[in-house]
């Protein structure tokens, strides 16, 4: 039986070339490695998902349009073992053709009718000419007509450019406006590169002289600049900045704020829109994150233009449950309008997509649990330790004190000076725990009161470090970043600066929108009752940064705000607003008390992956389990574990087809503390109960109990055998087939490679050595 790839290559492949599928017609869209967390660090894996797509092409200088997607199984399963898995990832890369084969026979399903075809020959799979035919009856126009120039725009960088789902989203909004669609939505996560595809997805309709004028949208100056640089970056001089004192009506890309228009609030009146662009100005208009803004005042703009095309960009999912019954309110009457004006999104890529194939960093949870939280403040405990007013200082009666204080209200009618000082040395001790002080990190707090006191605290707690570590304080170590400072002046320093401004204490300013690419912690001091709100506050952290080999994130939840996580998303995103009330509204005093023994303790440490199709969380005992079940399944007895194991691409195969591709398994070995043992010993114990031993155990038993087997090999041999097994003690059994371990100095220095070849093939004397490794 051959494996996947073997299939692939020596079946499939020949039959493709038969039927007219040239290999410029046949893509093999390769994703970013994923990433796992070996050892508590983050680390890539060898290789990415590869999709094998089908592709038509008008002439040779037209952008090839994907069509089709096949999923190759082994010659010896079901031709329609794949298809399932085939048609989440053609959803993926957005093509109506998915095919499922066995190198044999295949199975077709077609999205434009929603059947699926019974099992035929390969020599009978459709010819590209056919393909087309049908992908353009199914889309209702010609791929060389008027209306699809822009699909057949080659991208201006060339296609190594782009990612795979970038490339879907864009032809998915092209194919949509060659069928005459006004309106779009597109929902990507944050850190997916939006502004990327509305580059590109703009310069394409530009190339095929499909654009008069644009218009991008977004909601800040600092969101302006960011997008503003990825548009003059394509467009040169062609795009420009929109300021109250330049409409810049001689750009063919303006960028502009809501607040530049005039259109930010209901109260204003878009003077500056109304006096500088006539109707129907602009010929097309993206509005960046459409869920933030209040609806009825920035309509004017979509309205106002009611001939151009109108992209609504979007990274809060579509659905979700939960909230208060306010925000339930105002976030209905958005996605109301919202929907009924663009309609269902043409595309989407969620975050856990977005983790599975290592385009976002991976997530770790620590949960802590606070003993006053659970309990809260009662009025008792107000009239042992007194109270104060906290804006006057002056001492209060415990009358005039609420009955009973729960953790929400923390911060907000009651000031716990205790518990903020427990929960920042808790938080710095994780942090000294996990790679130093210096890291940077986002700390959402209640309000602008607590986010001072925060910002005060952890920057006591650094230099009372610093002092005892004879270190140098770095300036501006933790800073609030709150809408009541100008916090935005300070966005570009926690962005750009390894050197200082590392912690940032804000309410919800840095919420949305805002790149931090090198962004390693989010903390949830503060409680949140909606998933939206929950959603966008850890998109934070959900960018990669190569430059610090940024590749995971933690999350550190004192106020349960994880429980958010997963949540099935029922309605749009609202924006959120800082608690800044005018003192006249208050309608009870805030009250200060001090003198509690707070304790903080661990509430679990969690894996988060991907459960049918959406981000949640699973204990490690939780994990286990599904691990265990699907092992069995997959293997039915440790001899087959084993033999599979021994096979590369057998052993591929089995670890991606793990829950959460396998990304759990990496972490797990963290948590049960394995990290000293290969992932083979790992799967073993949890699937099958036999003793773990550790990757040294493993090599010192290799050395001892086939020492009759070495003495039999030539020195030079033997010695750069046991070179390789000091490579597996350091990487395990990836290691092993690491085409560069032969680059090894200690390789090198045994005899390398041509030390095998005296025996013949490296590859048959390698994979007996392990084997024999794998038998002890």
């Amino acid at each position: 039986m051959l494996s996947e790839a073997d299939t692939r290559a020596k079946l499939i492949d020949p039959a493709l070339h038969r039927r007219g599928w040239t290999e410029d017609l046949i893509r093999r869209e390769e994703t970013d490695r994923g990433i796992d967390i070996v050892g508590g660090k983050p680390r890539r894996r060898q290789k990415g998902r590869i999709d094998y797509l089908l592709r038509i092409q008008v002439n040779i200088n037209s952008q090839p349009i994907a069509v089709a997607l096949i999923e190759a199984k082994r010659s010896g399963d079901p031709p329609d073992k794949g298809l399932e898995q085939a048609k989440k990832y053609a959803r993926l890369n957005y093509v109506p053709f998915v095919y499922s084969s066995n190198g044999h026979l295949f199975v077709e399903y077609n999205d434009f009718t929603g059947k699926t075809s019974k099992p035929h020959h390969l020599e009978k799979f459709p010819m590209p000419s056919e393909l087309r035919r049908r992908y353009e009856k199914g889309v209702g126009f010609s791929v060389d007509s008027e209306e699809a120039k822009p699909l057949l725009v080659p991208y201006v960088s060339g296609e190594a450019s782009r990612r795979y789902y970038q490339d879907a989203a864009i032809r998915a909004a092209l194919e949509k406006i060659a069928q005459g669609k006004k309106r779009l939505l597109l929902f990507l996560a944050t850190g997916s590169g939006k502004t990327f595809i509305a580059v590109h997805l703009l310069k394409k309709i530009a190339d095929a002289g499909e654009l008069r004028r644009a218009l991008f949208v977004c909601d800040r100056d600092e969101l302006r600049a960011q997008g503003l640089a990825a548009f003059q970056n394509i467009f040169g001089t062609d795009a420009a900045p929109v300021s109250t004192s330049n409409p810049q009506k001689n750009a063919r890309v303006l960028i502009a704020t809501y607040q530049t228009l005039n259109v930010a609030g209901e109260t204003e009146e878009a003077k500056f829109l109304l006096e500088n662009y006539p109707e129907n100005y602009f010929s097309h208009i993206i509005i960046d994150e459409c869920h933030r803004s209040a609806w009825g005042k920035w309509s004017i703009v979509l309205k106002r233009n009611p001939d151009a095309v109108q992209i609504g960009l979007t990274a809060t999912p579509r659905y979700w449950e939960g909230g208060g019954e306010e925000e339930r309110k105002e976030d209905e009457k958005i996605t109301a309008n919202n929907l009924r004006y663009f309609g269902e999104p043409v595309y989407e890529y969620p975050m856990a997509q977005g983790i599975e194939d290592g385009y976002l960093p991976a997530c770790e949870v620590i949960r802590r649990r606070t003993d006053l939280d659970e309990r809260g403040v009662t009025r008792e405990d107000i009239e042992r330790l007194g109270a104060k007013d906290a804006i006057t200082g002056q001492p209060l009666m415990a009358a005039e004190a609420k009955e009973h204080y729960e953790a929400p209200s923390f911060e907000v009618a009651i000031q716990l000076p205790d518990r903020v000082k427990a929960s920042c040395k808790d938080l710095f001790e994780m942090f000294l725990q996990t790679g130093g002080p210096h890291q940077k990190a986002v700390i959402f707090c209640v309000r602008d009161t607590h986010a001072d006191a925060v910002a005060a605290e952890m920057n006591n707690l650094y230099a009372d470090w610093c002092v005892r570590n004879g270190q140098e304080r770095l300036e501006h170590y933790a800073f609030k970043c709150t809408a009541a400072v100008s916090g935005s002046e300070y966005i570009a320093d926690l962005r750009g600066s390894e050197r200082s401004h590392f912690l940032a204490t804000t309410v919800d300013l840095i919420t949305t929108g805002v790149d931090v690419p090198i962004l390693r912690n989010v903390v949830f001091f503060k409680y949140v009752r909606s998933p939206i709100s929950f959603q966008q506050m850890m998109g934070r952290g959900s960018r990669i940064h190569l430059p610090t080999n940024k590749l995971m994130f933690h999350v550190y939840d004192y106020t349960n705000a994880t429980r958010l996580l997963g949540k099935e998303f029922k309605t749009r995103p609202s924006p959120t607003r800082e608690l800044r009330e005018p003192e006249e509204q208050r309608k009870e005093k805030i009250i200060r008390v001090e003198g509690f023994d707070i304790r903080i303790n661990p509430a679990g440490t969690y894996i988060v992956i991907q459960k049918e199709g959406r981000l949640g969380m699973v204990t490690v005992e939780e994990y286990k389990q599904r691990l265990a079940e699907h092992l069995v399944e997959e293997t039915k007895t440790f001899d087959d574990f084993r033999h599979r194991w021994l096979n590369p691409q057998e052993r591929k195969h089995l670890i991606d087809s793990l829950p959460d591709d396998g990304r759990g398994i990496r972490l797990l070995q963290e948590l049960l503390e394995r990290k000293e043992c290969d992932l083979y010993d790992v799967l073993a114990e949890i699937g099958f109960g036999v003793a773990p031993k550790s990757r040294s155990e493993r090599v010192e038993a290799l050395h001892y109990k086939h020492d009759a087997w070495f003495k039999h090999l030539p020195k030079r041999t033997r010695n750069t055998l046991f070179a390789l097994a000091n490579q597996f003690k350091i990487g395990g059994t990836e290691e092993l087939e690491n085409p560069y371990v032969f680059n090894a100095p200690d390789v090198v220095k045994a005899g390398g490679l041509e030390a095998l070849k005296i025996l013949g093939n490296p590859k048959d004397i390698i994979n007996e050595t392990k084997e024999r490794l794998f038998a002890v």
